[in-house]
């Protein structure tokens, strides 16, 4: 049960206020990154989950805490996976948030990456609607477009028709953008957790194979 204050110094400090110097410290975390990790991404993974929390019913502070404060801890753009964790951490202590509502709140943020489909499944119902709201963004229009994004960040070539990337690993450098596509991206409509995530990933499932049809006609000069 998360409690509605928190005891921040020598004053009460309400969730709400947690919330805010969240998006604070995210905004100052993430607001230029070039990957595809910015404060828009995490933005709009905190409406997701809001979203997604109101339909089931789950614990609202749990939910949007873990989505603003998730790729600041993303090993993608730390030092290391525990480097990420450990200042995550650090900033919840800092911020009086109880014990339990932070080890919730690392708990999911340290265990939701999709990591090649390895990762073991989310065992709460916030974790899942964290998970869901961070999926769903990876589909669609802005899925397309964060992928692209991120390849060029990582210095990837859109695609190589010719060559098999199954034996490299995930986050590979030499792979490519199409290439994501394939490993992550048609796999997520089938890895969501919730009800209504599976309603909202089905329009942007369809509009990727769309997008993936055009391209190849495109590559291959079959529209001209």
């Amino acid at each position: 049960m998360t409690c509605e204050f928190e005891q921040k110094g020598s004053r009460i400090m309400d969730t709400r206020e947690i919330i805010a110097a969240a998006e604070q410290f995210t905004k100052q975390e993430l607001e230029f990154d070039p990957s595809g990790h910015d404060w828009w991404h995490v933005h709009r993974v905190r409406k997701l989950a809001l979203e997604l929390a109101a339909v089931e019913k789950a614990d609202v502070f749990v939910c949007e805490l873990a989505s603003l404060l998730h790729d600041v801890a993303d090993e993608k753009l730390n030092e290391t996976k525990e480097a990420g964790l450990h200042k995550v951490r650090n900033w919840l202590t800092e911020h009086q948030v109880d014990h339990e509502t932070v080890n919730e709140v690392m708990t999911i943020i340290s265990t939701m990456s999709y990591n090649g489909g390895h990762n073991p499944p989310m065992d709460t119902l916030e974790g899942k609607i964290v998970q869901d709201a961070d999926r769903l963004d990876a589909l669609g229009a802005i899925g397309i477009a964060r992928t692209f994004q991120y390849s060029g960040w990582k210095g990837q070539t859109i695609h190589h028709p010719e060559r098999d990337f199954s034996n490299l690993a995930y986050r590979s450098d030499e792979k490519t953008a199409i290439y994501h596509f394939y490993e992550k991206l048609l796999e997520l409509k089938d890895r969501l957790n919730t009800t209504h995530a599976k309603h909202l990933a089905i329009d942007r499932h369809e509009f990727m194979e769309q997008f993936l049809e055009q391209f190849y006609k495109e590559w291959d000069l079959k529209d001209a």
